[in-house]
């Protein structure tokens, strides 16, 4: 159709507004190029964007992955490696995109509508009409360098996962399910051998292909200007008409248009190794077809069936398999949606040798449950909660939008009719509820057990992982070898050529033209704050929702803080300090909190079994669970939670109450957590990054810190002596409990906070005496545990330590170091070291061109740990991490030298980057009652602190920039002055020891089990150490709690 001057192109197919949030949905469709745009409006300081292609491809070369990183490399008027970055972040925006099977999607996550407008056409742009160099692929994707190893961020990625158990067993599934010229069948991240030979021409020719505006789709969930939109995407498709293949050349619709999956013939069952020393435990993984998934009925029963099956300890297979039989740590499910679904079971942390048993009791208690009645009232909770919980997400996440939305763009009519049927109600439950039991059992049977399958049976093995390492240190060798000196040096060059040629300068002047958008567009969500009892001593409070308050019940004294917000839900929790538990039963914690509701309850002198809590509970609630610092920002604090609707205000404190006092230490229960615990401890030291912290973690903390008490180090170790006690000395166990309830339990140690529509609260104060009736309410508040005070000597006197930690179990190396910052909110030092961080930081900023840019790394990134006065620097995922610290110090260096200038646009840019992570961390209007309690409560920070905090940073001068990065950003880098921690594969060990130690650093090399802390909790001779032996080297000690040796970096 030919474009009329004033006239918009798009058209809108679908309008409407969902019954069930508050939001408005509405479809367009270019009729010049066939462009999608679906915009959910809905109220917020953020806006989403998801620009997502269908992409399909047949092989294995990583194409798609590949040019989803190159289309950040410039564009046709912007042909700056970067530009896109930096005006994303002067315009509060932040970029990133994932590929997947089936489509690869753009994001922009943008503060307010103003400049999400200004980035858009500037993104697109990079998309459909990017540069493509060939010196960006060679730096991007993969090249050697000078010292003969492989390089680039692509490669470096997928070398970080490719040997991973996930990985070889789902390419394998993968194989299985799929046959040859099926896009599902292939590893569309690409694999590294052909990542290595993998061409720039036959990138281009792939965005040829799949770039079209006709397969595009724009997602855009927040507050929009229409008309400002659609006269953006205008302007944007004439710019490009001269660019793209004609609108009306013919065009395979990916997926939609390619040949149908057939069904399996048969059931298969294979065994794939993986590299790891501990052969004690591996995986399950199970895979179906299921429906259509564009049959709205049959996928949403599937879901159902799902949870109903595997959805938590009460249900079938978990129930079963884990709880009872305890032959696996955890049952998972998990769909890909497809034109038919994926559907997958995945069993944990099964005994390797007993994988093969296990896959057949999968199929029997499944069948089973196909051909014997089904506990229906159970399963109509499923339904029920189900629907509920889409309501609650709806008002949380864009989600629950976003994703459909893209599957039908995928999948479905390019006409919206079946959006518009997905998302405008929630009626197929309903009809769900009516559907007979025998239906259900019959979609079980089809669907699952009876159905043909693909097992994969994930075995550990020694014998690959010192394998892949000598193939690997030879391949390498041999690729020297045949370059030889002048070979290296050519390649050398060739790299630093392409740098040179990707880096070039971005001229100012383009940058300029962009200005710093006004903030007016950013709508945050306002909240309000009342308090009752002891609450009332921080402050008192005058407004509407505070008079509500005071009017039901002023004589109650526990502590609760209100956040009103407009909302379906109440959002109950119940915050505690740890100081009162004994150090030595901090690591029992962890199995207190796994069993806190999954344990039978006492009622009227009754006992309801775990099964029935979980059911009852799940009835009631949307969300409901206790941990340790996300909710609070603060890893020694507890916080316990229920998220109910409004009208179950009063349930959710009656829960709080039976679930703290009426639990039953159940010995079963106990020792079957133990177990699951047990056998999940070899896959979680299988991940370099997760050990990273962890180690980290051991060091720097203390033994009374909650956060080291219950790591995987402490766990290894500690849940074996649990286990010994459990079968020679229950009741020592049980007792342990009881004290740990006892001490943590306390009418002094309970901070109550309620995020509602206080209005629609039923007795939002009195509901509480209850729960409070048995307590001795005259005791002080204590005050809230502080993370400093659980650091270790070596965590407050930071420097001169490094430890390296070879793990066979990783392809690549990961770096933290740590080193003093300011332990105070309120240090005025504060505003320029957020800014100075947020200046290293920044996409395409100082760090990311010399470190991800050049392929060092996968990324870097500086953090602020203000709880503990700490600043850690982290390498993630690296061909060496050494050469990344070391580029990243550099970097640092000319700063502060004055080599290199700072650069006005970039720091305007850092500045919007922090308005941003405002933006996000009040998001919605859960989270921004969160943050409000942090800031009153947690950091006692006064009111208007966030704008306060933003004028200081906007006035920052570069002098204090430097001052800081000198004063406190140099010395994470500097060995004196910090404390190092490397994970790393094996065959990297040698040269990462010789590099760091050029840094002045001396780092020592130890296994993982170094580091371990039993806390004195010890097990049977013989069984301590266990599946353990292979990590340690020459004799070392491991650490114990008994005061023998201590690790915490004390000695």
């Amino acid at each position: 159709m030919p474009f009329i001057a004033g006239k918009s192109s798009f058209k809108t197919l679908q309008k409407f507004s969902p019954d069930y949030a508050p939001c408005k949905i509405t479809k367009y469709e270019s009729e010049r190029t066939g462009m999608s745009v679906v915009v959910v409006d809905r109220e917020g300081p953020k806006v989403n964007g998801f620009f997502t292609l269908a992409t399909e491809i047949h092989d294995d070369s990583g194409a798609p992955h590949t040019l989803e990183h190159l289309c950040f490399m410039g564009s046709k008027n912007y042909r700056y490696k970067g530009v896109l970055d930096k005006l994303a972040t002067r315009a509060y925006s932040n970029t990133n995109a994932w590929t997947a099977t089936d489509h690869t999607a753009y994001t922009l996550d943008t503060a307010g509508w103003e400049g999400f407008a200004q980035i858009l056409p500037i993104y697109l742009e990079h998309v459909i009409v990017p540069t493509l160099t060939d010196a960006g692929c060679y730096t991007e994707v993969h090249h050697i360098d000078g010292t003969g190893h492989d390089a680039g961020v692509v490669y470096s990625e997928m070398q970080g996962v490719q040997n991973t158990q996930g990985e070889l067993m789902d390419l394998r599934s993968k194989r299985l399910l799929y046959p040859e010229a099926v896009g599902f069948r292939y590893e569309t991240g690409g694999m590294m051998e052909q990542l290595r030979v993998l061409t720039a021409d036959r990138i281009r020719q792939f965005h040829r292909d799949m770039y079209q505006p006709k397969n595009l789709c724009l997602v855009i969930v927040g507050d929009v200007d229409h008309t400002n939109l659609l006269h953006i995407l205008d302007t944007f498709e004439t710019s490009i008409l001269d660019d793209i293949p004609r609108p009306d050349a013919p065009f395979k619709r990916p997926w939609v248009e390619s040949d149908p999956v057939q069904p399996l013939s048969r059931s298969i069952l294979e065994t794939v190794e993986f590299p790891e020393e501990d052969e004690s435990s591996g995986e399950i993984m199970i895979s179906f077809f299921g429906p259509s998934c564009n049959d709205l009925l049959h996928a949403t029963a599937l879901n159902v069936l799902l949870v109903y099956l595997a959805g938590s300890s009460a249900s079938v297979m978990e129930n079963t398999l884990v709880e009872k039989e305890q032959v696996a740590s955890a049952v998972y499910y998990s769909v890909e949606v497809r034109p038919d679904i994926l559907i997958q079971f995945a069993l944990s942390s099964v005994a390797t040798e007993r994988l093969q048993e296990v896959e057949k009791r999968f199929f029997e208690v499944l069948k089973e449950t196909a051909a014997n009645p089904l506990d229906m009232s159970y399963l109509k909770d499923c339904i029920v909660r189900d629907r509920r919980l889409i309501k609650n997400s709806a008002e949380t996440s864009s989600t629950p939008f976003s994703e459909p939305i893209i599957y039908d763009f995928l999948f479905a009519e390019r006409d919206g009719s079946m959006l518009k049927a997905d998302l405008s109600s929630l009626g197929e439950f309903d009809e769900l509820l009516s559907w007979p039991e025998d239906k259900w059992r019959s979609l079980i049977k089809s669907w699952m057990s009876d159905a043909h399958h693909v097992t994969i049976l994930g075995k550990p093995s020694t014998e690959l992982s010192k394998r892949l390492k000598s193939e690997e240190k030879a391949r390498i060798e041999a690729q020297k070898e045949k370059l030889g000196p002048e070979g290296l040096k050519a390649l050398e060059k060739k790299l630093a050529d392409a740098k040179a040629e990707n880096d070039r300068d971005i001229p100012k002047e383009l940058l300029e033209k962009f200005p710093v958008p006004s903030t007016k567009s950013i709508h945050f969500i306002g909240t309000t704050t009342a308090r009752s009892g002891s609450a009332k001593k921080l402050g008192h409070l005058d407004n509407r929702v505070q008079k509500l308050v005071d009017s039901d019940d002023t004589e109650l004294p526990l502590f609760i803080h209100f956040e009103h917000v407009q909302s379906n839900f109440a959002h109950v929790s119940l915050i505690m300090g740890t100081e009162c538990v004994p150090v030595a039963l901090r690591p029992l914690l962890t199995i207190y909190l796994e069993n806190m509701f999954t344990s039978p309850i006492e009622r009227s002198g009754q006992r309801i079994e775990f099964e029935q809590v979980i059911m009852e509970l799940e009835r009631d609630t949307v969300d409901y669970g206790i941990g340790v610092g996300g909710a609070v920002a603060n890893s020694e604090i507890l916080c316990m939670r229920l998220s109910v609707e409004v009208e179950k205000y009063g349930s959710a404190i009656q829960w709080l109450k039976e679930i703290i006092w009426n639990g039953i230490f159940d010995l079963e229960r106990i020792a079957s957590t133990t177990v699951r615990l047990l056998a999940d401890i070899p896959e979680a030291k299988r991940s370099g990054s997760n050990m990273l912290a962890a180690v980290e973690e051991m060091i720097h903390s203390a033994p009374a810190s909650v956060t080291r008490a219950r790591s995987t180090l402490v766990l290894a170790l500690y849940l074996k002596g649990v286990r010994h006690h459990l079968k020679e000395d229950p009741e020592f166990i049980v007792e342990q409990l009881a004290e740990i309830r006892k001490t943590l339990f306390q009418f002094s140690n309970f901070r109550a906070v309620v995020v509602a529509n206080v209005e629609k609260l039923t007795n939002p104060v009195s509901s509480w005496r209850d729960f409070t009736a048995d307590l001795d309410t005259s005791k002080p508040l204590n005050p809230l545990d502080r993370r400093i005070s659980r650091l270790s000597e070596a965590g407050l006197n930071l420097g001169k330590l490094a430890y390296i930690v070879p793990m066979p179990t990783i392809d690549s190396s990961f770096a933290l170091s740590v080193a003093k910052g300011p332990s105070s909110f309120r240090d005025p030092r504060l505003p320029a070291l957020t800014v100075a961080l947020s200046y290293l930081d920044a996409v395409e900023g100082p760090m990311w061109v010399a470190v991800r840019g050049t392929g060092l790394a996968y990324g870097t990134s500086f953090s602020r740990h203000t709880e503990s006065g700490q600043i850690s620097y982290n390498v993630y995922r690296s061909p060496n991490a050494f050469r990344a610290f070391q580029t990243g110090k550099s970097v640092v260096e000319d700063f502060v030298s004055g080599k290199t200038d700072f650069d006005t646009l970039a720091l305007e840019g850092a500045i919007s980057s922090i308005v941003l992570s405002f933006a996000n961390s009040q998001a919605t209007m859960a989270a921004a009652a969160q943050m409000s309690f942090i800031r009153q409560v947690i950091r006692e920070l006064p009111d208007g602190w966030n704008d306060y905090m933003l004028e200081k940073v906007r006035g920052v001068k570069v002098e204090e920039i430097r001052a800081v990065m000198k004063d406190l950003v140099l010395p994470v880098l500097t060995a004196a002055t910090a404390n190092l921690f490397v994970t790393c594969a094996p065959v990297m060990e040698e040269e990462l020891v010789k590099g760091f130690q050029e840094l002045g650093f001396k780092p020592e090399v130890r296994p993982l089990a170094w580091f371990q802390d039993d806390y004195g909790m010890k097990a049977s001779e013989g069984e301590g150490e266990g599946a353990d032996e292979e990590d340690l080297l020459d004799g070392e000690d491991t650490v114990s709690g008994d005061g023998e040796e201590s690790n915490d970096g004390s000695s």
